[in-house]
């Protein structure tokens, strides 16, 4: 066929995007022939999903030119391996993205709709839970922005991890059926299907050479649909894709068995395989649940690596140049069963010696860190690999082998390295995944300095004794389209007027609002857009917990997964004693404060649920006690979500990062929270490190140990017992949890959590930083009494956080792992 007959030409339906009569008609057309509803009796949802073609219709257009010209174009590019996306929800992200807002906005209000409620009709997308799949989302954000050559796999969740419900008190998980109305986004596509093969056994063969043979036999089947999400860029015609798995049986519907009458035998295939797909992170807490997650993981790398072994042959021949077209980044340990299974695919489906496959591996992944907790590190047990994946464990034997040649070569002296080092944990009988992961790549990165900088010091240290050029820092970023431009469009508004727009593609120009910090009408006008997002969170806080809460108060906010580490259960430890305080001597002036907490625990971590109810009874207490009033109210927003992150964040004026030293690889909520003008209050740990030395000491609220204090008063020997016998206002607090303050009808209901404290070693360290961070909370009460001084360091911020933008950080592994370049589309 001639190139003209297929270049891709405007649909006569498509509106021009700054014309509201056109879009109104194309709108009405999309109502019509793809929703099938008359206008005239539309539902909100009918609205959203005609709105939703139209959008899809105009990206459709750009996705199809942006894959054309990266096919012609033959460029290297980047495949982005993560388990997780959490991307929220889209239609208004594509609407600022295409410039389409405004003319939509008057459109949907001559139809007499209102776009605001119309919005709220799309479920966020189930397919992440926290940090880890935000921050692919920013990164697809800034390749698309960037036309940086690329996209990303992940698994296309059923039911994604959860929806986060509280019943008296406690957490309880629902399937997030964000999937029951369809999802108009997304593009099926029926003929783009891979194997994927689980079980089996090994055999030994001669072949037609008479070289022996081992080949991977009798393994059961499952099928990876693919369905493509197309994901714009800002302002750009460049479109990348997000294709995600989706399982399907093998063999299907056995009618013969329905036919005799054995009904549930007929689908148990069917069922069995695309369990596969139904949840992201099945509970791992039984044999079960490990063997299935440890299938999801393998079903997401396979279909991907054949996917893009695919996409390269439709240019290339050789395997030979593979690591000159292509670079595979893995988002984590997630997808590090990708390195073995591109072996496999090499050795066995193209027949290349182990050697030179090897050689392309080594040369084609790279690997990001995003953990310093040793006992996050995945592993996997070897009888369960050998159940599941025989051929996969034997070639990781062989990598194994091959590695530890070099060490004994490097460490000639320390027979103990060969321990350490192994992929293979023989005391535990395990695969070290992040190992595997690190052997296999030519690249290992830390998502912040001080990060990284402990990786190769204590996590990695003999890996980066050996190989110290193959560890580097990528500092994480967040898109500021996401948590500006779509989040606060009050403020948006406000730094467009006084610098102009182009801060929204190179967030350093936000540099050029520091002289406004002392400007009084700014400063009026900065605090006059935060009032109206406290009130937008109120809405939010009637809404989905039915508490009333004071929209003048301070937000004080704490909004991530529930973890130990993350020490939401020391923030609470301070609420207790501020509550204590305004009990104690309620006529002083106590500044008003409004705690928020949000996040999910996972479904089999028994104390991060345990936290939720404690946190949850406390706010029973707290809330409905007359002496405190709105002085204080303590809020636990359930099922935190990206939709409800833009309003948190945008309404909070404390940040509460206050994990352990040592403990948070970097963070992003925290990046998130600056950049919306709400000061930190946190440690030295993570990204708030980078934080502190960008909007300077006096623009942030540091307390406690640093990673080296953490480190040594473990070493001398901690006694929390000491620490609760030495701080009366610590005993106190801990006393009311575990004597029933705030369970009265079950008095030892919070006993555990106080056990893990005093009697289980307080491992993250909450009594050793307790009176620190008191009193660093009653420093921020003094800041903010003066509000002239806080708009002035809020607005610093602001203005100093450009340095987080996620096209920086994508930028950086462009030039220096990646190897690829803008295409212009």
């Amino acid at each position: 066929m001639d190139t003209q007959d297929t270049t891709v030409q405007r649909d006569d339906l498509l509106p021009d995007l700054s014309d509201a009569e056109a879009m109104r008609k194309a709108l009405v057309h999309y109502m019509i022939h793809n929703v099938g509803r008359d206008p005239d009796y539309a539902t909100r949802r009918d609205w959203f999903y005609a709105l939703a073609y139209l959008v899809r219709g105009v990206l459709s257009e750009r996705y199809i030119r942006s894959g054309r010209r990266l096919h012609e174009s033959n460029a290297k590019r980047v495949y982005y391996l993560s388990m997780e996306y959490l991307i929220g929800r889209s239609l208004t992200k594509q609407l600022i993205d295409l410039g389409m807002m405004d003319t939509v906005r008057q459109v949907m209000t001559d139809l007499g709709q209102d776009y605001d409620v119309i919005e709220t009709c799309e479920p966020d997308a189930a397919l992440g839970n926290g940090g880890l799949g935000r921050l692919a989302a920013c990164f697809l954000d800034s390749l698309a922005t960037l036309a940086l050559p690329g996209l990303g796999y992940g698994i296309r969740y059923d039911y994604g991890m959860f929806t986060q419900r509280i019943d008296h008190g406690r957490q309880v998980e629902e399937p997030e059926t964000w999937l029951r109305h369809g999802n108009p986004w997304e593009f099926e596509r029926p003929d783009v299907t891979y194997q994927v093969r689980f079980g089996g056994r090994m055999v030994e063969y001669a072949n037609v050479q008479g070289k022996k043979v081992r080949r991977w036999a009798d393994a059961d089947e499952v099928l990876a649909l693919a369905f493509d999400l197309p994901v714009s860029g800002y302002r750009t015609p460049t479109v990348t894709n997000l294709r995600l798995w989706s399982a399907r049986s093998g063999e299907g519907f056995n009618l013969r068995r329905f036919n005799e009458g054995n009904y549930v035998d007929a689908v148990r295939n069917k069922t069995q395989s695309e369990t596969l797909s139904k949840v992201l992170y099945p509970n791992d807490s039984t044999a079960f649940g490990q063997e299935l997650r440890l299938k999801q993981e393998y079903f997401f790398v396979s279909a991907s690596i054949q996917d893009i072994l695919h996409r390269y042959h439709r240019k290339n021949k050789s395997l030979d140049d593979l690591p000159e077209k292509v670079a595979i980044q893995l988002n984590d340990t997630h997808p590090a069963l990708a390195v073995p299974e591109l072996l496999r695919l090499l050795v066995d489906v193209y027949e290349y010696s182990l050697k030179d496959a090897w050689d392309i591996c080594a040369r084609t992944f790279s690997y990001t860190n995003h953990t310093l907790l040793p006992e996050a590190l995945e592993i996997w047990s070897i009888g369960m690999l050998e159940a599941v994946l025989p051929r996969h464990l034997e070639l990781i034997y062989w990598i194994n082998d091959q590695f530890l040649r070099q060490v004994r070569h490097a460490f000639p002296g320390d027979p103990g390295a060969l321990r350490r080092m192994s992929l293979v944990d023989e005391d535990r009988r395990a695969v070290r995944m992040a190992y595997l992961a690190i052997v296999g790549s030519h690249k290992v990165n830390g998502v912040a300095e001080l990060h990284t900088r402990l990786l190769r010091s204590t996590l990695f240290a003999d890996f980066d004794g050996m190989m110290p050029d193959r560890f580097v820092n990528m500092t994480n970023g967040i898109t500021p389209r996401r948590w500006i431009v779509q989040a606060n469009p009050g403020l948006t508004k406000l730094v467009t007027e006084a610098i102009g727009d182009g801060w929204q593609k190179d967030l350093d120009r936000l540099r050029d609002l520091e002289p406004l910090a002392e400007d009084a009408a700014f400063r009026e006008s900065f605090q006059a857009i935060k009032a109206e997002n406290r009130e937008r969170l109120a809405r939010l806080i009637a809404d989905r917990t039915g508490v009333t809460v004071d929209p003048s108060a301070m937000v004080d906010s704490q909004v991530k997964r529930i973890h130990e580490y993350k020490r939401q259960l020391l923030n609470l430890l301070n609420v207790i004693t501020r509550y204590n305080r305004l009990r104690d001597n309620p006529k002083v002036d106590h500044t008003a404060r409004t705690v928020v907490i949000a996040g999910k625990a996972a479904p089999g971590y028994d104390m991060a649920k345990r936290i939720v109810h404690l946190i949850n009874d406390v706010a029973d207490t707290v809330n409905n006690d007359p002496l405190v009033g709105d002085r204080l109210h303590l809020v636990f927003v359930p099922n935190y979500n990206v939709s409800a992150a833009e309003v948190i964040i945008p309404g909070s004026d404390l940040s509460e990062q206050i994990s352990t030293a040592g403990t948070e690889a970097s963070g992003t909520g925290n990046m998130k929270l600056a950049l919306n003008g709400a000061l930190t209050i946190g440690t030295l740990d993570g990204a708030n490190i980078e934080i502190l030395e960008e909007v300077g000491e006096d623009n942030i609220f540091i307390f406690g140990l640093d990673a080296e204090g953490a480190r040594r008063i473990r070493t001398e020997g901690y006694d929390p017992m000491a620490w609760y016998t030495a701080n009366k206002d610590l005993k106190r607090v801990l006393d009311m949890i575990s004597g029933g303050f705030f369970s009265p009808t079950d008095p030892d209901r919070h006993r555990p959590v106080v056990d893990a404290l005093l009697r289980h070693g307080d491992h993250y360290l909450l009594l050793a930083d307790y009176a620190a961070y008191v009193k660093c909370q009653d420093e921020v009460d003094k800041v903010h009494a003066d509000p002239k001084d806080w708009t002035r360091r809020a607005i610093l911020n602001v203005a100093r956080v450009g340095k987080f933008s996620s096209d920086r950080t994508i930028r950086n592994y462009a030039d220096e792992i990646w190897g690829i370049v803008p295409l212009d589309v």
